[in-house]
C-alpha cells in the first residue's frame, strides 16, 4: 500500500482528530470513528499512525545544537505544590541582556514540539523558557495520550499561576532585559490571552489559535496582541467576534491573523495538521512582533 499523503485525508478526519486531541471523545470513541474512513485499502492503523504526532524526525533545532545554551531548571510553584520544571534556553554567544519569551505548551504538556519551538525562538535573539505545567504530576509522561489525561486532573487556573510564576522567573534572570512576552498554543493560546489580562508589564503576547477571555477580562488587557486563527478551527473561531469587539471597545492593540485553508494546529510540525506555508508566515510574523515591542 502506498503511503498516505494530507491530501488524502478527509477533512472530517482532521476534525475528528480535533475532538480526540481536546477530550471530547476518547480513544476508544476515536479509534471506533476513524474506522469509518479506512476505506479503499486504508487500513485504521495506518491512519492512526499517520495523523499521530511524529516527535522523532521533525524537530527544526537539535537538542544539542550549539548555537544554543539549553538546560532544564525549576522554579516554585505557586498553587500546585513543588517545582515547575522547564526548558530554558537562550544565544550561546550574545552580549548584554535579552528579552524573554514564556513558551506555553498545548493541552499535554511540555512535549518535544514545545521544547522545539522554544529553540527555534530562542535562536532569533532571546531567553526563552517553556515550562511544563505537568511538573506536580510527575512531568510530561513521554507520550501526548497520557500527558492530556494527566493534564485534565490539574486545575487550568492552576495552571496560569505557573505560567506566571515562569514570567517572574525571567524577569529576574540576569540575562533579561525585564521585557518579556508569551506565545502560547491551543491551551497555550488561552494561557497566553491569560497571562496579558493578568501581567499588566507583559510587553506582548502571540496567542496561536487560544481560548478567549471574557468581556471583563479583556479590559485589564494592557500587553499588545498579536492573534493566530486557523480558518476551518470553527470552535475556537466561534468566540472572536466578541473578543475583537471587547479589544476595540477597550482600545487593545491587537492584530489578527486568520490563514486559510488550514486546520487548528497548523503550526505544529509533528502532525499532518501542519501547513508549512502558513506556519512559516505566522512565525516570521511573531518573531517580528516580538522584536518590535520586546527590543
Amino acid at each position: 500500500m502506498k503511503p498516505l499523503k494530507k491530501e488524502d485525508i478527509s477533512q472530517e478526519v482532521f476534525d475528528l482528530y480535533d475532538y480526540y486531541a481536546h477530550n471530547k471523545i476518547d480513544r476508544r470513541q476515536f479509534v471506533e470513528k476513524l474506522s469509518i474512513y479506512a476505506v479503499g485499502g486504508v487500513t485504521v492503523s495506518s491512519l492512526l499512525s499517520f495523523i499521530s504526532p511524529d516527535y522523532i524526525n521533525t524537530a527544526m533545532v537539535k537538542p544539542n545544537d550549539e548555537r544554543l545554551k539549553s538546560e532544564y531548571i525549576e522554579y516554585e510553584s505557586p498553587k500546585g505544590g513543588g517545582t515547575i520544571k522547564g526548558l530554558l534556553s537562550k544565544p550561546d554567544e550574545f552580549k548584554g541582556k535579552l528579552p524573554g519569551i514564556v513558551v506555553v505548551h498545548e493541552n499535554r504538556g511540555l512535549n518535544p514540539y514545545i521544547e522545539d519551538v522554544g529553540r527555534r525562538a530562542a535562536l532569533e535573539g532571546f531567553i526563552t523558557l517553556a515550562p511544563d505545567a505537568l511538573s506536580p504530576s510527575g512531568g510530561y509522561p513521554g507520550n501526548d495520550d497520557d500527558g492530556r489525561a494527566m493534564q485534565r486532573q490539574r486545575d487550568r487556573n492552576e495552571m496560569l499561576e505557573d505560567f506566571i510564576a515562569a514570567y517572574d522567573y525571567l524577569s529576574n534572570h540576569k540575562d533579561c532585559n525585564g521585557k518579556i512576552g508569551v506565545v502560547g498554543f491551543c491551551f497555550g493560546g488561552w494561557i497566553s490571552n491569560m497571562m496579558a489580562v493578568r501581567i499588566p508589564t507583559l510587553g506582548a503576547a502571540v496567542p496561536f489559535y487560544g481560548g478567549q477571555p471574557n468581556t471583563e477580562e479583556t479590559a485589564k488587557i494592557k500587553a499588545p496582541l498579536m492573534l493566530q486563527f486557523a480558518e476551518l478551527d470553527t470552535r475556537v473561531n466561534a468566540g472572536w467576534p466578541d473578543y475583537e469587539t471587547a479589544l476595540k471597545a477597550n482600545n487593545v492593540e491587537y492584530t489578527a491573523h486568520f490563514y486559510p485553508d488550514v486546520n487548528h494546529g497548523f503550526h505544529n510540525n509533528t502532525t499532518p495538521r501542519y501547513d508549512e506555508k502558513a506556519a512559516t508566515l505566522a512565525w516570521e510574523r511573531t518573531m517580528a512582533f516580538f522584536k518590535e515591542k520586546l527590543k
